[in-house]
């Protein structure tokens, strides 16, 4: 198991700048000296590992649930992660219920490129023109740019929100809360 042999884990600070990307990016900064097939297995290993985890550390930011349920209109996740293990996790955190449907990146294009987002909302027949997409990483930013929809950079969370700020999000929120209001 290549697992095994990735040093110490980066500083929070440094992992940080990660998430939102495909796992290849932090793999391959953990070890630069991967070959693809090497890589292949890690990546094969990390997503046997991270749901049998269960999810145990993962904590929901204050207000979600609430907020969700009250959101007028349709909803739907554009993550990086694989629609199975979207699901999984909103499932845990009982937050599924809140989502007419659940998106991930399922053997297309990851953040930046658009193509989850605009899986997303052909998923819900919408109008791209028509959606707010929001996030916290410098992916999320760019992917909303390309898919043509309305940009909310949130101020918590991973992303930095002077990198944020380059994509020149439309509305800014320090709390998901900050959406129905």
């Amino acid at each position: 198991m290549l697992l095994k042999h990735i040093p110490d884990p980066p500083p929070e600070a440094e992992f940080r700048q990660f998430i939102g990307y495909h796992l290849d990016h932090f793999f391959l900064h953990a070890r630069p000296d991967l070959t693809r097939p090497q890589l292949d297995e890690l990546i094969r290993d990390w997503r046997t590992i991270y749901p049998a985890r269960g999810h145990l550390q993962t904590t929901v930011y204050p207000g979600v649930a609430e907020t969700l349920a009250k959101l007028p209109g349709r909803k739907t996740t554009a993550t990086t992660k694989g629609t199975v293990a979207a699901r999984a996790i909103l499932e845990q955190f009982d937050l599924a219920r809140h989502f007419d449907h659940i998106q991930g990146t399922d053997g297309f294009g990851y953040k930046p490129e658009p193509d989850v987002l605009l899986h997303a909302i052909k998923a819900l027949d919408a109008d791209p023109q028509g959606c707010l997409f929001v996030g916290d990483s410098e992916t999320d930013m760019e992917a909303g740019r390309r898919a043509g929809v309305k940009i909310c950079a949130v101020r918590y969370g991973y992303g930095n929100p002077e990198a944020l700020a380059k994509w020149q999000p439309d509305y800014w929120i320090d709390s998901l809360t900050d959406l129905i209001s």
